[in-house]
């Protein structure tokens, strides 16, 4: 299931790349057909193919490491201070 979803992903957005392509290149004789096409194009990027991909790429995390407060604020500043004194290290 794993794969497959991220196949369809693959499917949907060279779809939705190759009708924005497509909508460019009959721009000249079929201008209203060419805002469609792009159009069409765009909204299966941004509706359909980037949900897809952030839905696939957050499975398994948890959204609490990721959202700030107290706690994650201080262990933040508790890396970043331990990455200072590492890099300080290897320049004496």
């Amino acid at each position: 299931m794993k794969g497959l979803l991220k196949y369809v992903n693959i499917l949907i957005t060279l779809g939705a790349v190759a009708a924005i392509i497509y909508g460019f290149s009959i721009q000249d004789e079929f201008p209203e057909a060419a805002k469609k096409w792009i159009g069409f194009g765009t909204l299966g990027l941004f509706l359909l193919a980037m949900p897809l991909f952030l839905i696939r790429a957050s499975r398994g995390k948890k959204m609490k490491d990721y959202m700030l407060n107290e706690e994650n604020i201080h262990k933040m500043r508790k890396s970043q201070t331990k990455r200072q004194e590492n890099e300080n290290r290897h320049e004496n």
